[in-house]
């Protein structure tokens, strides 16, 4: 048996089998989800936002210390277990956000 996950903003989907991580999960469907610390919650890099279905595991209690005072649909994707079908939102890494928005700022300076 196996459950799909979606990846936002696109769009991707991917079939696992229960109990996968979202990380686990991320790289089956090339997204980039970086981390530091191999999956063990240390960086803190492979944050995603459950964004319906609630078909991820409970955080435990390691992930909900790391993650205190956080949005409560924040996620360690190297935590998260999927369960059920479920629907996540990887940010936009924060250099290339900068780059964006940066450019964005370009276009609407030039004539």
């Amino acid at each position: 048996m196996s459950v799909w996950i979606q990846f936002l903003p696109g769009g991707q989907k991917t079939a696992v089998r229960p109990g996968t991580t979202v990380l686990e999960a991320a790289r089956r469907a090339r997204i980039a989800l970086p981390t530091r610390c191999g999956g063990k919650a240390g960086c803190l890099m492979c944050k995603v936002y459950d964004r319906g279905n609630s078909g991820l595991s409970a955080p435990s209690d390691k992930e909900r210390a790391k993650l205190a005072g956080a949005a409560a649909d924040l996620r360690l994707g190297c935590q998260a277990k999927i369960i059920g079908p479920s629907t996540v939102e990887v940010p936009e890494d924060p250099l290339k956000a900068a780059v964006r928005r940066q450019l964005e700022r370009q276009r609407e300076e030039w004539p």
